[in-house]
């Protein structure tokens, strides 16, 4: 299937060759999937259900995913967030209450980081740094979560709890004309850990979070087009690829130095992707979920289409 897209000048002709196609079923109905992870150690793909908590594996060159935690495990309903990080463990975001970090060989949890409650929290994404460290994303409140190796290593002595600290805090962002952010969604970091980039999914801005012991945090001048809608994100060099849910959309930015300014090349909008929340790169294709929240899950009513699937994109 070959999408469709927007063309402002500012893009190239690449969107026409791309191709969109499935790349493996989940093995559940009703799993409305939301997060998605590829361990880079042996191509396995972890995909999570938001409405269950289930997480399912799909192991490198298979067309179909099995059940690698069910629905329930340690007490948890509901996953978005998923990250695989350079030891192998899988970090699963519960956005009601924070996020679990499981040994991918054992599938015990080897560590937990709990959100504090009396914010009500909608944790969402993460994304890890160079040093080992996860931040994370609230979508109630404009702020970044972090877990340093410290932190965890110290977590897992203490028999694997710990709360999740606030590292930034993005109300700090707000400009003359600029409104607050009031829906962070995906997040990433740059290749060389010097900041963080994480997108307002209401407001269509994206956020330049510099690592450091006080953080700066400006608003990134885009050019050519907005983020509205968008959710999942991956930085690869300085190429950056959104996932915009309800607009059924995916685009490709090239970021500037230091992170200041992020120029739209391609857009590719096809109904097939059903909602997409999220992206993660397998080799030379992408990896896009199909979350059907629209069809009977959180965003609508009607039936979903069975199997639930996660799509393979090239070209974009």
């Amino acid at each position: 299937m070959s999408g469709c897209s927007d063309t402002p000048a500012a893009q190239d002709d690449s969107t026409s060759r791309a191709q969109i196609s499935p790349a493996f079923d989940l093995p559940e109905q009703r799993a409305y999937p939301e997060g998605i992870a590829v361990d880079a150690r042996n191509g396995d793909v972890y995909v999570g259900s938001f409405t269950t908590g289930a997480i399912y594996r799909r192991p490198a060159g298979r067309a179909r995913a099995e059940i690698f935690l069910p629905a329930g495990t340690d007490g948890r309903h509901t996953a978005n967030g998923l990250r695989v990080d350079s030891r192998g463990r899988l970090w699963v975001i519960d956005h009601t209450t924070g996020v679990t970090v499981y040994d991918t060989g054992t599938r015990a949890p080897v560590a937990r980081f709990d959100a504090p409650r009396q914010d009500q929290p909608f944790l969402n994404d993460l994304a890890f740094t160079p040093d080992g460290s996860a931040y994370l994303t609230d979508s109630v409140r404009p702020v970044i979560y972090r877990v340093t190796p410290e932190l965890f290593d110290g977590a897992a002595a203490r028999g694997g709890r710990e709360t999740l600290p606030v590292y930034a805090d993005l109300t700090t962002a707000t400009t003359p004309g600029n409104s607050t952010p009031m829906l962070l969604n995906g997040i990433v970091a740059d290749p060389a850990g010097r900041y963080l980039l994480t997108v307002d999914m209401a407001g269509g801005g994206l956020y330049r979070v510099e690592i450091a012991d006080a953080p700066g945090i400006a608003r990134v001048d885009l050019r050519g087009g907005d983020m509205i809608d968008g959710d999942g994100m991956e930085l690869l060099g300085d190429t950056l690829w959104v996932v915009h849910n309800r607009s059924n959309s995916l685009s490709r930015w090239s970021i500037g130095a230091n992170g200041t300014t992020a120029e739209l090349r391609n857009r590719l909008t096809d109904e097939i992707l059903r909602i997409p929340t999220t992206v993660a790169h397998d080799g030379d294709q992408m990896l896009v979920v199909s979350s059907q929240f629209d069809r009977g899950g959180p965003m609508g009513e009607g039936t979903p289409v069975d199997p639930f699937t996660v799509f393979a994109v090239r070209g974009l």
